[in-house]
């Protein structure tokens, strides 16, 4: 009997995934591997416009001698559709192992956005297209009133206050230019066999690169065993407010939120 969330016999066919199916580590935990492909779920049609950019740059990256830093090659299925019933797929790439150093995770934020700064001049259109609990939490964290609001109806016990805390330490304080940024590093980072990093799942959002990397060490801090004095230099000036806002981005797109997790981190 399939396991429930491993792709379908649809987007197997659809992406001509052959061999057997089986859980990748990374990511969200709900990547599998199918031959010489990685599907992955959570993806929307309205995301089509980031294959051909991540595509360029991959191929881009690959061609560094010596590489820094790589990026997962997306795969069309044989219609030409680039996500199926939610799945999209990427080259596996053999022998990668998850990364969960915070000093390589960072070193490897800065290198992405650098690259993808460059890639994407003008934010995509498609982004704004984008309904996922993700993207809503994302908007949310640059909306204080939103965020409350929404934190209001939801029913983990404590998270209506917690998320009141975040939003009221929010200023208006610039967090530097905005432009394409992965806002999920954190377990999306592998190291190939020659141990450079290797990024996959990309989650696309047009904010500052400061905020995607507190993003990144709030997730490493929370899910990934980086050590919480890691926070230190998050909670003054600019980086606090990129903090706060990765914050109420976490807390309001996990469904549901562990609250005494975050709010042990005294955040606020």
């Amino acid at each position: 009997m399939p396991h429930p969330s491993q792709p379908p016999d649809r987007v197997l066919d659809l992406f001509v995934a052959e061999g057997v199916l089986e859980p990748l580590p990374g990511g969200r935990g709900t990547t599998w591997r199918a031959g010489d492909l990685a599907l992955s779920p959570g993806h929307d049609a309205s995301e089509a416009w980031l294959a051909p950019i991540q595509a360029r740059l991959a191929v881009r990256l690959d061609e560094q001698s010596p590489r820094s830093i790589r990026l997962a090659l997306p795969v069309p299925a044989r219609d030409g559709s680039l996500v199926v019933d939610g799945w999209s797929a990427t080259r596996y790439e053999p022998g990668a192992t998850p990364c969960r150093d915070l000093a390589t995770l960072r070193g490897t934020a800065h290198l992405l956005h650098a690259h993808l700064a460059g890639a994407v001049p003008e934010r995509p259109a498609g982004l704004e297209a984008r309904t996922d609990r993700w993207a809503v939490a994302e908007r949310r964290a640059y909306d204080a009133a939103a965020a409350v609001a929404a934190a209001a109806g939801r029913p983990e016990p404590g998270l209506a206050g917690l998320v009141e805390g975040l939003a009221a330490g929010l200023d208006d304080t610039d967090l530097g230019r905005e432009h394409l940024v992965h806002a999920d590093l954190a377990g999306n980072v592998l190291l190939d066999a020659a141990g450079v990093p290797f990024v996959i799942d990309v989650s696309p959002a047009w904010r500052s690169p400061l905020w995607a990397e507190a993003v990144c060490v709030l997730d490493a801090v929370l899910w990934l065993g980086a050590p919480p004095v890691a926070l230190d230099d998050w909670r003054s000036g600019a980086a606090r407010q990129a903090m706060l806002r990765a914050a109420v981005f976490r807390v309001l797109s996990d469904e549901p939120c562990d609250v005494a997790r975050y709010a042990a981190l005294d955040l606020a």
